[in-house]
């Protein structure tokens, strides 16, 4: 079952860093557009993706806690990342 709950939390890491990336293009894009963008469409996008890119990593980082068990401490998880 733990390794199902790693792979599982593999998979939402990857799933949101790409979803970030995109979320960071799409503003890029807005920002870049040759028609005159809406800047309150841009503004809400640019802090939406901000925050999407900064909620992600507070529920990943604990995804990551309970997909290695969680341990007593986050230096058991960072010393099993060298160990992979």
């Amino acid at each position: 079952m733990q390794e199902d709950i790693m792979q599982a939390y593999m998979e939402i890491e990857q799933a949101m860093q790409r979803y970030s990336i995109l979320l960071e293009e799409y503003v890029g894009a807005l920002q870049k557009s040759e028609e005159a963008p809406d800047q309150v469409k841009f503004q809400r996008m640019k802090a939406g993706a901000t925050a999407m890119r900064d909620s992600s990593q507070i529920y990943l980082s604990y995804a990551k806690f309970v997909a290695y068990g969680m341990p007593d401490s986050e230096d058991l998880i960072e010393d099993e990342d060298l160990q992979s």
